[in-house]
């Protein structure tokens, strides 16, 4: 018996029907001008918990990239909307990862995020430089440990491929120093948002 689902795909489109446990919260977008169809889909509890994290991405990378604003008040802001990012994340994948019977995948994105946030505001406060010259590759393998983790759990190919591409990005950021926080921040919202947007094994 094969780990991984061969019949299917690791990314497809969404399907119309959806197992019980994804039921919970769903939440369906139809965008119409008139009779002109623009837009139509569907967003799990997992799907929301990957929007909303992008949503948190982004101005942590922008700010860090573009604006002159000291890292201690980063620290805090961010720390506190990475909290809020956590609560929101365990009280929207709960009931998905008990029904699945994974529950140890939650509780080991919550140790990564919690261990991430506390060596990254330990470093800007205490000043450890090696680390802060390192932040990127630091939240890259957070996520990459995350995604391997929640691939394996789940048995799906598209998350371990999404925990690999961002374990080899954290060998391009010596090329691109000056670009590393938007670059980062990118290609992590992409893949979050990616996988909101399409179905994936696993599921």
């Amino acid at each position: 018996m094969s780990f991984f689902d061969p019949t299917k795909l690791p990314l497809r489109r969404k399907q119309s029907i959806v197992d019980i446990q994804e039921l919970e919260g769903l939440l369906y977008v139809d965008w119409r001008i008139g009779k002109i169809h623009l837009y139509s889909t569907f967003y799990t509890r997992i799907d929301q918990a990957c929007i909303f994290w992008s949503l948190l991405i982004i101005p942590m990378f922008l700010t860090a990239q573009f604006l002159p604003i000291s890292w201690s008040l980063q620290a805090k802001v961010w720390s506190i909307l990475s909290l809020i990012g956590i609560i929101t994340m365990v009280s929207w994948t709960s009931y998905w990862v008990e029904a699945r019977k994974v529950k140890w995948v939650l509780y080991c994105w919550i140790v990564l995020m919690l261990f991430g946030l506390v060596l990254t505001d330990l470093s800007i406060f205490l000043g450890w430089a090696e680390i802060l010259v390192h932040l990127c590759e630091l939240w890259l393998g957070i996520s990459t440990i995350g995604y391997l983790c929640t691939g394996l759990g789940v048995r799906s190919r598209a998350l371990i491929l999404t925990g690999i591409l961002h374990l080899l990005f954290i060998f391009v950021l010596p090329y691109i120093v000056a670009w590393q926080f938007l670059c980062t921040g990118a290609l992590m919202v992409f893949c979050l948002l990616l996988l909101a947007e399409f179905q994936w094994d696993g599921l």
